[in-house]
């Protein structure tokens, strides 16, 4: 497989766990990821194995995410060797009342992708959302470099 073809199943994947999401599918969400994956949410709760993702994804697709829509693209690939990839996305999620994403509900996440059974899957991902330096912050970073 050459490195285009690689990035265009890689960008499918990321397009399938977007549509997932989307349509509150937990069971093709966590399709996405491999049976031993390790999923870090940007709350730092460490979920361990596809089963895991798929239980806790339900519960929120029912619940408080009820609804919610997800965008994302793809902002960068490393390929470490022909069967492993570090993928950068930065994603988003609007609210079923929302008609535009947000903009401070942008999260970026570090993704190790294997390729698996002739199949990219997610096997590490780890989300932080995205925020910049309030004044405060910026003072004391200036503070302590001088």
């Amino acid at each position: 497989m050459t490195q285009k073809q690689a990035e265009t199943q890689i960008s499918a994947l990321f397009d399938r766990l977007f549509a997932a999401w989307s349509a509150g599918d937990a069971k093709a969400f966590a399709g996405c990821f491999t049976e031993n994956a390790d999923y870090v949410t940007f709350f730092g709760q460490h979920l361990k194995g596809r089963e895991e993702v798929e239980s806790s994804h339900r519960q929120l697709f029912d619940g408080v995410l009820k609804g919610t829509q997800m965008q994302g693209n793809i902002s960068a690939i490393r390929f470490l060797n022909d069967q492993t990839a570090i993928v950068h996305c930065i994603g988003n999620t609007k609210k079923r009342q929302q008609k535009n994403y947000s903009k401070n509900r942008e999260s970026i996440n570090t993704n190790v992708v294997i390729l698996q059974d002739g199949e990219w899957k997610i096997t590490a991902f780890h989300n932080c959302r995205i925020k910049n330096f309030n004044f405060i912050v910026r003072w004391l970073m200036n503070r302590s470099s001088k």
